[in-house]
């Protein structure tokens, strides 16, 4: 079979923490790899390094890609794609990142491209006939409603679908996905999976990270990695065979999860957490959100529901004061009606968020004790002088949640696992009256999944906070939650 690349006995180091270890790995045409393993275990490293994104600092990588003429290529990035968990959008002038809550202001996402700028701009490699050309890879990701859409106002299962047609539009003889299922509704998942046997059917070689229990019908072989290591490879066949089904129920510190909530407790005392009549949100022409209705009272527990693009971010924003249309809806958060002369930071004191992409936006010299810490103030990093009694406090959370290891270290060098669990530490810190978790369990091993959701249903069990919880995923719901708010295209549906 024809080698595409090889690597053997790798080294990668990240400020003296070594990520990989000794890691020998090859890989042929058309032979189609999924990297599986605990999150921290160097799976989305591994691909980097393939991409030529992160050097090595010891061992040797070679790639064996050849050119149209059949002669070895001299450069290697034109005949590898990578579609990774995190975008890299830029403005206009391509001088600045966005804001978080930049994509819900009508004026300042204008300074972003839309999806069908954003992907024309890519050129496909000339080493082979070019498949994957542009009409053919929009319909395939389904983004022709998107077209003139700015990049910005991408729900994050959009956004993945745009990030793997730029990889497409490369034309490339080896594609890098880095967990190409999450944040996408099971349709589409069911879709993508038909799409992986046309890429690799276009001659495209095939190497994905994702979870061990979500691996596609094409792939042939299954490398498993912990820490740092690949463990053992094995055929598609014999993984499923050996695969454990029912991870261990885990322990969960009642007693901490208590004296943490009575640490920072407030009395919340509102009649209403929620209230919407006859929502109505608008961009231009399109209808985003068409008369919503919904009631949450203290105490309850939501699971708010619907496919990609379905209007649940954007319902988001108006609860959490990222969304300036709030104020022109009728819309009360604990018991205000908004546009009464409360602030954002009043509203924002009361909730705790998370959303998959919140991370980003996070400045890169912030520790993970100082990104929990921010959460006392609601703010994307903490850009005053630690308290030590506060950083006490966030040290105790991340021990609860498992993460204290990675305390003093920088969240851009830590695994995207855990940099969703230090995000669920923020949200929890203040002990707010309201929590929202936008597919929190994104990136997360199972172990880390049935240990959140342990904890999640814990403190809905010692006190009266209310929940409303977004996923694609029905057996990560917390079993605390009773309620269900269903959106297909901007509607209301029943469940």
């Amino acid at each position: 079979m024809n080698l595409l690349f090889s690597l053997n006995k790798i080294i990668v180091k990240f400020a003296g923490h070594t990520a990989i270890n000794q890691l020998s790995f090859a890989v042929n045409k058309g032979q189609h790899w999924v990297l599986t393993g605990n999150s921290g275990s160097g799976k989305s490293v591994l691909l980097q390094v393939i991409a030529g994104n992160i050097s090595i600092s010891g061992g040797t990588l070679a790639y064996n890609f050849t050119n149209g003429q059949g002669k070895p290529a001299i450069d290697f990035h034109p005949y590898i794609a990578f579609a990774g968990a995190r975008h890299h959008f830029k403005n206009l002038a391509n001088t600045s990142n966005f804001y978080y809550q930049q994509r819900y202001n009508s004026s300042d996402s204008e300074d972003a491209l839309t999806a069908e700028q954003y992907l024309q701009v890519i050129k496909p490699n000339t080493h082979s006939p070019v498949y994957w050309v542009f009409e053919k890879t929009i319909a395939a990701l389904n983004l022709q409603h998107l077209r003139d859409k700015q990049v910005i106002k991408l729900s994050n299962g959009e956004t993945k679908r745009l990030m793997i047609a730029a990889a497409l539009l490369k034309n490339p003889t080896l594609l890098l996905l880095d967990n190409p299922l999450t944040g996408l509704d099971a349709a589409t998942r069911q879709y993508f999976n038909t799409l992986l046997g046309e890429i690799s059917a276009s001659g495209i070689t095939l190497v994905m990270a994702t979870s061990a229990h979500e691996i596609p019908d094409v792939i042939s072989n299954v490398a498993v990695l912990d820490n740092g290591i690949i463990t053992k490879t094995l055929n598609k066949q014999q993984f499923l065979a050996d695969l454990e089904s029912h991870p261990e129920k885990p322990n969960v510190d009642t007693d901490a999860l208590k004296a943490l909530i009575s640490t920072n407790a407030k009395p919340h005392n509102y009649a209403e957490i929620v209230a919407m009549n006859n929502v109505v949100i608008r961009y231009g022409e399109k209808t985003i959100l068409n008369h919503i209705n919904w009631s949450v009272n203290p105490g309850e527990r939501w699971a708010l529901l619907g496919p990609n693009g379905a209007g649940k971010s954007t319902l988001l924003s108006l609860l959490n004061g990222d969304n300036p249309q709030a104020y022109a809806n009728d819309i009360v958060l604990f018991d205000k009606k908004r546009g009464t002369g409360e602030s954002i930071w009043d509203i924002k004191s009361k909730i705790g968020f998370v959303s998959p992409e919140l991370y980003q936006y996070f400045p890169t010299d912030n520790s993970c004790l100082q990104v929990i810490e921010s959460g006392f103030y609601d703010t994307l990093g903490l850009f005053r002088q630690s308290s030590p009694t506060k950083a006490a406090l966030a040290l105790s959370w991340m021990k609860a949640l498992e993460i204290d290891k990675y305390a003093r270290v920088l969240l851009k060098n830590i695994p995207a696992s855990a940099q969703r669990l230090c995000l669920l530490a923020r949200a929890l810190i203040k002990n707010p009256a309201l929590l929202i978790f936008d597919e929190p369990c994104q990136g997360l091993d199972d172990h880390q999944q049935l240990h959140f959701k342990t904890v999640v249903d814990t403190i809905c069990s010692i006190s009266n906070v209310t929940l409303i919880y977004v996923t694609h995923y029905q057996h990560e719901i917390p079993d605390s939650v009773d309620k269900v708010l269903r959106l297909d295209k901007g509607e209301a549906v029943d469940s």
